[in-house]
């Protein structure tokens, strides 16, 4: 037995069905009809002609013409464009990454190269006896003391491996009983061996 309040119920849901499904129908339906643009107010502005209309680039061959669409995704995919420099596919990246490694490594190589052949070609060891100079705060120079004894010897410069260091006196302190002054006597320094180039 069907009692009159079930069957209210009954008719109202499927006509709530019902007009769900035909309003999805009309927006499927609506989605596939050409959309025209409402015609905008005029302030006075003309709309140029066909004519008057920029030309539109040429499509490179081999790409597909594609549609201008004026939306706010094509906008903002246009500006991230101009924005983004293209990235590089995986394979790029690394033959730029194993490029400069091996820049790199050519010339740390030939910078080991310079360094070991400076060390494993030293000049010749030459040995005399040549006076340090003293510079103007007193101080004995022994690399320009260095520098003469490889110029004697025929080279260009040298540096100071041995020193050797000796007191000069005047004459005056062999007089007897004469008392000894602080200038009577110097020390004077001498490079005997050194490294030249």
């Amino acid at each position: 037995m069907v009692r009159p309040g079930n069957l209210t119920i009954r008719s109202r849901t499927t006509a709530a069905t019902t007009v769900a499904a035909l309003s999805m129908l009309m927006i499927t339906s609506h989605a596939g009809w050409p959309q025209t643009a409402a015609p905008q107010a005029s302030l006075g502005l003309q709309e140029p002609s066909p004519q008057q209309a920029a030309p539109q680039p040429p499509v490179p061959q081999g790409e597909p013409a594609r549609p201008e669409n004026p939306g706010l995704i094509n906008e903002m995919g246009k500006l991230f464009d101009k924005m983004v420099p293209p990235l590089k596919s995986p394979s790029e990246t690394i033959d730029d990454l194993n490029t400069r490694a091996n820049d790199a490594a050519k010339e740390a190589v030939k910078d080991a190269g310079n360094a070991l052949s400076r060390l494993a070609k030293p000049g010749p060891m030459v040995s005399g006896r040549v006076i340090c100079p003293v510079v103007a705060n007193g101080t004995p120079d022994c690399k320009l003391g260095a520098d003469r004894l490889c110029q004697s010897k025929g080279y260009q410069e040298g540096k100071s491996l041995n020193t050797d260091s000796a007191q000069s006196c005047s004459a005056k302190v062999l007089i007897p009983g004469r008392v000894r002054k602080p200038d009577d006597c110097h020390t004077d320094n001498y490079v005997t061996t050194a490294l030249c180039q």
